[in-house]
C-alpha cells in the first residue's frame, strides 16, 4: 500500500522552539489522525513547541498532548458512532444532525483525559475556529478554562449543528469553514519544521461552490459567514499549496492518508474505521522510519 509521507525541502535543524505539527478536521475521517497520533504516542515522540488544530484535529490533538494512547480511536468508533452523536431523524425534525456538544461534554465524562499532562507540558495547543461574525479564523491557545467552549466550537459543523456556540461573547462555527490547515499560521508564528497530518489523500482539491445563492441562503443570518464559504476553496488550496512549496526557510513534512481512503465525513461503519485507523497507524510508523536516521 501507497503511503504518502513527504518532505518537501531537506531537513534543517530541528529545533524545538521552531517546530509545529499541524491535524487537519473532517469528522469521522479525523480516525486517520488518531492512529498517526497513538504511533507518536507509542514511540515517545513529541518533538513539537506548538500544535495546531481544527475541529476533530483539535480533539485529537488534545489526546495525543495529554499522553493518552487509545483515547482518540475510542471515542470516534465508540461515541461519535452514536445515535446521541449522529441523528438523521433528529435533523430531519430541525435539531442537530451531528451534536458536536453531547459528543465533547460525554467523552470528557467518560474516557479519562489526562489534562494535566497537556497543562504541565512543554507544548502549546492552539485552535482554529470561525467568527460567525466576521467569516475570519480565531486561533485560540487551550487552557483547562476555554477548553469545553473552543473545542465544541471549533467542531460546530455549520448546519449539521445548528447552534453557534460563543467563546469570549462571540458566536462561533467550525474552524475549517476559515482554516482548515492552518500551516500558514504555524509559519507565520514562527515555525521553521512543521509536520501536517491531512484527512484527505494528495492531489485533492476543494471545489467551490456551484451557486454563490446557496450559502447566501444558509447563512442569511451571518452574512459573513456566506462569504467565507464562498472563499473557502481558495484557501484550503492556498494551504496545500504552501504545503506542496514552502519558503526556503521552512521544511514541512506531509502525512495523508491513502489514495483508497474509505472513511468520510459521517462514515460509521467499523470495519472502515478499523482500516482508517490502521492506515493512519502505518503512516505514523513510516513517519517515524523515514525520520530515524535524520535524529541520529
Amino acid at each position: 500500500m501507497n503511503i504518502p509521507v513527504s518532505s518537501t525541502r531537506p531537513v534543517f535543524d530541528n529545533a524545538k522552539s521552531s517546530s509545529a505539527l499541524v491535524v487537519e478536521g473532517g469528522a469521522m475521517r479525523g480516525i486517520f489522525a488518531a492512529g498517526v497520533l497513538d504511533a507518536f504516542l507509542e514511540h515517545q515522540y513529541q518533538p513539537f513547541r506548538r500544535a495546531y488544530g481544527v475541529s476533530a484535529g483539535s480533539t485529537n490533538l488534545i489526546g495525543y498532548l495529554s499522553g493518552d494512547l487509545g483515547r482518540n480511536r475510542k471515542i470516534i468508533t465508540g461515541h461519535a458512532c452514536r445515535a446521541d452523536f449522529i441523528d438523521w431523524k433528529r435533523f430531519a425534525k430541525g435539531g442537530h444532525l451531528c451534536d458536536v456538544r453531547w459528543l465533547w461534554q460525554q467523552s470528557f465524562a467518560d474516557v479519562p483525559l489526562s489534562l494535566e499532562t497537556y497543562l504541565t507540558g512543554g507544548t502549546e495547543l492552539w485552535v482554529t475556529t470561525t467568527s460567525a461574525l466576521t467569516g475570519q479564523p480565531r486561533y485560540f491557545r487551550i487552557d483547562e478554562h476555554n477548553m469545553h467552549d473552543v473545542f465544541t466550537a471549533s467542531c460546530s459543523l455549520p448546519i449539521a449543528y445548528r447552534d453557534y456556540p460563543e467563546v469570549d461573547g462571540e458566536p462561533m462555527t467550525d474552524g475549517g469553514f476559515a482554516d482548515s490547515i492552518p500551516v500558514i499560521k504555524a509559519y507565520e508564528d514562527g515555525a521553521r519544521d512543521i509536520t501536517v497530518v491531512l484527512s484527505r489523500p494528495p492531489g485533492y482539491r476543494k471545489k467551490p461552490p456551484r451557486f454563490k445563492f446557496v450559502p447566501k441562503r444558509l447563512f442569511r443570518a451571518y452574512p459573513a459567514l456566506a462569504e467565507a464559504s464562498m472563499r473557502r476553496a481558495n484557501q484550503y488550496n492556498a494551504s496545500l499549496a504552501f504545503i506542496e512549496n514552502p519558503p526556503a526557510d521552512c521544511t514541512i513534512r506531509m502525512i495523508a492518508p491513502p489514495e483508497n481512503f474509505a472513511v468520510g465525513r459521517l462514515t460509521r461503519k467499523p470495519d472502515l474505521l478499523d482500516q482508517g485507523y490502521q492506515d493512519g497507524h502505518r503512516a505514523g510508523l513510516i513517519y517515524l522510519d523515514d525520520l530515524s536516521p535524520l535524529q541520529t
